[in-house]
């Protein structure tokens, strides 16, 4: 890829995840307030493994607009596409933990800032600037972000970016289940790298077999280079070509929440991506790939929230030599 000043651009929502924290004394569920959203979550990562980073997207002009700011900032990411929106809040997300550490999501978002950011509020300077575009579909799911987000994606394929796209399915945002499965085929229709998890691949496919979904995805799809299927706790598998590897997930205790999890995994893949190319990938490198992004998803499960709980690469790394 050409020299670009960023590495990664990341287009989406950016809100507060109020995650379960224990009781008080009078025996009421505290909640932590975690910043996060899944492209400054996957943005935050690849900042972790040193890559050039920016996030476009819109917050409120509030005080959790501020905390999200900030520690996207703190985070190293570059903030020249973050705008603010003067009379509507920014989103929030309260989530559930349910036994196993997964999540069920309950979000204060009709509307929220995230979903009014407008094309011409793009910075096409960035998005002209980057070797990689990132999206998924909450960004997708109302105008005006939704032109937005197809704005942008044109916009970086123009200039040479590779897409990549997490579907990122979360039910309780569409108006019909209809609409969701026509958008993400439509972000299908435009990546080159895709991250798509079990329930998603079942989602789109009626497939529970992955090698199965994978397959009706790529014939449908001949655009995707890179496909990944995670599937939590069992691991996770890579198709590319006529390659198919899968890799165990690292396990070994101590999982409190999956926050981040799925997030965690595509930085690996993009951070692979980038320092190893989209060309001529062999098996050993699939593998090499999936299992640094599964032990640093794993570490991710350990703590609380995501932007402030993603692992340093000497982290990851020791964990692969044990």
């Amino acid at each position: 890829m050409d020299y670009k000043s960023f590495d990664v651009a990341a287009l989406g929502e950016l809100l507060i995840d109020f995650t379960q924290n224990g009781r008080s004394e009078q025996g009421n569920l505290l909640f932590e307030a975690n910043p996060g959203g899944a492209p400054a979550n996957v943005l935050a990562m690849l900042r972790k493994l040193g890559k050039r980073c920016a996030f476009l997207g819109k917050v409120g002009r509030d005080g959790f607009g501020d905390l999200l700011a900030n520690t996207v900032a703190e985070a190293g990411v570059d903030l020249r596409g973050l705008r603010r929106d003067e009379e509507v809040h920014t989103t929030l997300a309260v989530v559930q933990t349910l036994p196993g550490g997964d999540r069920d999501f309950s979000f204060y978002r009709k509307p929220g800032a995230d979903i009014l950011l407008r094309p011409e509020e793009l910075d096409r300077e960035l998005l002209a600037d980057c070797r990689i575009f990132h999206f998924g579909t909450l960004s997708l799911t109302d105008e005006p972000c939704r032109s937005a987000t197809m704005e942008a994606l044109a916009l970086a394929k123009a200039a040479g970016a590779l897409i990549s796209f997490d579907p990122n399915l979360r039910p309780p945002l569409w108006d019909s289940l209809e609409d969701a499965k026509e958008w993400i085929a439509w972000g299908l229709a435009r990546c080159d790298i895709l991250k798509i998890a079990d329930n998603e691949l079942l989602f789109m496919t009626g497939e529970e077999d992955f090698d199965r979904g994978a397959a009706i995805l790529r014939e449908r799809f001949p655009n995707i280079r890179l496909l990944n299927v995670t599937a939590g706790a069992a691991g996770s598998h890579a198709y590319y070509g006529d390659l198919r590897v899968f890799v165990p997930a690292c396990s070994r205790g101590g999982v409190i929440e999956t926050t981040g999890a799925g997030d965690t995994f595509c930085a690996c893949v993009l951070n692979y991506v980038l320092e190893h190319g989209l060309d001529g990938l062999g098996e050993e490198e699939l593998r090499a790939m999936l299992r640094f992004a599964n032990t640093a998803a794993y570490l991710v499960t350990t703590r609380k929230g995501a932007i402030r709980s993603m692992p340093e690469r000497e982290q990851v790394e020791a964990l692969l030599e044990e």
